[in-house]
């Protein structure tokens, strides 16, 4: 039931409406002086135009992206944050071997934590972002108005499913709220992407443009790869008002300009065999007209590309006259003169690929058309229209149904695999690194298992999700499913066994474990943070600067983070001396975070010659030894790199 409004009507945001009406470019969302609330504006400088017969002066043009807030969300991507991940070994499978992750918290807080370690690191990053419908929750990123103060403030309070809020259609400002969130995520991923790295958003019709306009923004206009259109649901949305809408978008932009064929996907075994039936010497080929099929270019505008070739009897092709041949030109048979596909230079450097054969008793020009490219790898352009039914939605529902067990919709709407198969084949290698921020049900994770299962290949996943709360009375709930994050890590379970009971490549390790890390506070006391606002009194209470809550593996993958170490790598526990330490990769980073470090201790590890040696700063048995660990180090191992916390 609608309430009353209880107050008199606002006639100057009634009067902006109807100016809106007339002309949507004139009127805009702007912020109230008074109150600080975003309001309906007018953009007087563009109506003036619009009323105008002339140009009228007015600021200087640009052509950019504004919306009330792209300042602060431009702060929000580069304020630091005091902020960990903390291990979660029940909810992961195989933690202590697996390299792939899976990041439960607030999605910006966790690129924000993963800068250093996987900085330029990431080959494919795949978004599935919140369309904006009117029903989707956005983030409700909290912002102080100095990053000293947003420092202090994020160790506070952990990042949870409280930090999503409804953005409905009825807002004043629909489209900025969704701008907010999206624009410092995309801002701080870019800083994870390789140089040759692309990013890939799937998004409908609401926020197709404003994406676009944010992607060229923050990677460029000209570094876009594609716009696919995808037919995701061939029946149709019935509650659209208009027209049933039944495909959305998949973009794609690369960080930097990438060459032709960047995106190429291979061809199959079945492809190669029915498409290129001659082979030689190179491997097998097709053969394709030279003459430029295309009647609209010609010798009339393509003037440099209209020349002869030369044909002996014998079919041999040469670009010089020779005794008894016949010049051949890229003629039609109605006497149009066209051209051809290659220039003369390039017909003469690849001379081996052009043959000639007799058609209806004249010699035409053909191209020795590749399977594989130069490379080795046999691939082909991907078509910038989707229709096969491996990628409609309702597929991706059934294959999550038939892992959950279940006819109810516990999860709505996911992925279809094979949609992101397709894209981790477009823009991965067999060894990169796959980040989904928006991991959802997970199918991200699905479908880089079952493509390493196929082709052999190591690829690894990275994942985050916000511990979205599930609906009250909703299948999830009903299912045991309190958050959308715990959809998640049981779908990757369920989809790791679910691969390893298939045909599965004999290069491929089978690693479909993953490593549950929860962005929490810092394992740090504030006094860590702002030691100058400490009070002597404080200062009695404050023996350790350590939450008294943490563990040894929490602080162990803070110093991971801090030190810029993969979260991804083994590690082992050892007990050296009575005391319990850990060694990440072997002897990248050795940790010790007991109390009562002993000198005996320090040599056993320096003899170790480990990369870095991190021990707790009060965890020494005495003043004497922790003034001595470095001099010790330096003697039996002096590449060791040594700190404490």
């Amino acid at each position: 039931m609608d309430k009353l409004k209880m107050h008199s009507p606002d006639l100057s945001q009634d009067n902006i409406a109807k100016i809106r009406d007339l002309f949507p470019g004139c009127v805009t969302e702007a912020r109230d002086e008074a109150t600080g609330r975003l309001r309906l504006a007018v953009d007087f400088d563009q109506l003036r135009q619009e009323l105008s017969g002339q140009i009228v002066e007015g600021p200087q043009e640009r052509y950019r992206l504004e919306w009330p807030g792209k300042r602060t969300a431009l702060a929000l991507a580069n304020a630091p944050i005091a902020m960990t991940f903390r291990p979660c070994k029940p909810d992961s499978v195989e933690f202590d071997k697996t390299r792939n992750l899976l990041f439960q918290g607030d999605n910006l807080e966790a690129l924000k934590l993963i800068q250093e370690t996987y900085l330029g690191a990431i080959k494919l990053i795949y978004i599935d972002p919140p369309y904006n419908t009117g029903n989707d929750f956005v983030y409700d990123d909290d912002f102080a108005e100095d990053s000293n103060s947003f420092l202090l403030k994020s160790n506070q309070v952990g990042g949870s499913g409280a930090r999503l809020v409804a953005n409905l259609d009825s807002n004043g400002r629909f489209h900025s709220d969704w701008l907010d969130m999206i624009y410092p995520r995309v801002r701080v991923a870019r800083n994870l992407l390789a140089d040759d790295g692309i990013i890939v958003a799937s998004i409908d019709e609401n926020e197709i443009s404003n994406l676009r306009k944010v992607f060229d923004d923050v990677f460029g206009k000209e570094n876009l790869l594609f716009q696919i259109t995808l037919l995701c649901n061939p029946k149709g949305r019935s509650q659209d008002k208009y027209v049933a809408n039944c495909h959305e978008y998949i973009v794609g932009y690369s960080k930097a300009q990438l060459p032709k064929g960047s995106v190429n996907v291979p061809k199959s075994d079945e492809e190669i065999a029915e498409n290129y039936k001659l082979k030689d010497g190179r491997g097998r080929y097709r053969e394709l007209e030279l003459r430029n099929t295309h009647r609209e270019f010609g010798k009339h505008n393509r003037p440099k590309l209209y020349y002869p070739f030369y044909v002996s009897d014998q079919g041999l092709v040469s670009l010089e006259p020779a005794k008894g041949s016949k010049p051949i030109y890229p003629d039609w048979d109605d006497g149009f003169e066209g051209c051809w596909t290659w220039g003369m230079e390039k017909s003469r450097s690849q001379l081996d690929d052009v043959v000639a054969r007799e058609v209806k008793g004249e010699w035409k020009i053909f191209r020795k058309n590749y399977a594989e490219g130069d490379d080795g790898e046999a691939t082909k352009q991907v078509k910038s229209i989707w229709t096969d039914k491996k990628f409609h939605t309702e597929k991706g529902q059934a294959a999550f149904n038939a892992l959950f067990e279940t006819r109810e919709k516990i999860f709505q709407s996911p992925k279809s695999v094979d949609t992101l198969r397709e894209l981790i084949r477009m823009a991965s290698r067999k060894d990169s690194l796959v980040l989904d921020f928006f991991a959802g049900s997970g199918t991200t994770a699905h479908a880089v298992l079952a493509q390493n299962a196929e082709d052999g290949g190591r690829r690894r996943f990275v994942l985050v999700q916000i511990p979205e709360p599930t609906p009250d009375g909703s299948e999830a709930r009903k299912a045991g499913f309190s958050t959308v994050a715990d959809i998640t890590k049981e779908r990757v379970r369920r989809a790791g066994a679910k691969v390893l009971e298939g045909e599965c490549h004999p290069d491929w390790n089978r690693d479909v474990g993953f490593r549950v890390l929860k962005v929490d506070t810092s394992n740090m006391q504030d006094v860590y943070y702002r030691p100058d606002q400490i009070d002597q009194k404080d200062l009695l209470t404050a023996v350790d600067n350590i939450k008294p809550d943490r563990s040894a593996e929490d602080l162990l993958f803070q110093v991971l983070i801090d030190w810029g170490v993969d979260l991804a790598l083994p590690i082992k526990r050892e007990t050296v001396q009575g005391k319990t330490v850990f060694f990440v990769d072997g002897n990248a980073l050795v940790a010790c975070f007991e109390a009562g470090v002993t000198e005996e201790l320090v040599k056993e590890l320096a003899g170790r010659e480990p990369l870095r040696v991190v021990f707790r700063d009060n965890g020494f048995v005495s003043d004497a030894v922790k003034i001595n660990v470095e001099q010790v180090f330096r003697q039996v191992s002096p590449g060791t790199d040594v700190k404490s916390i």
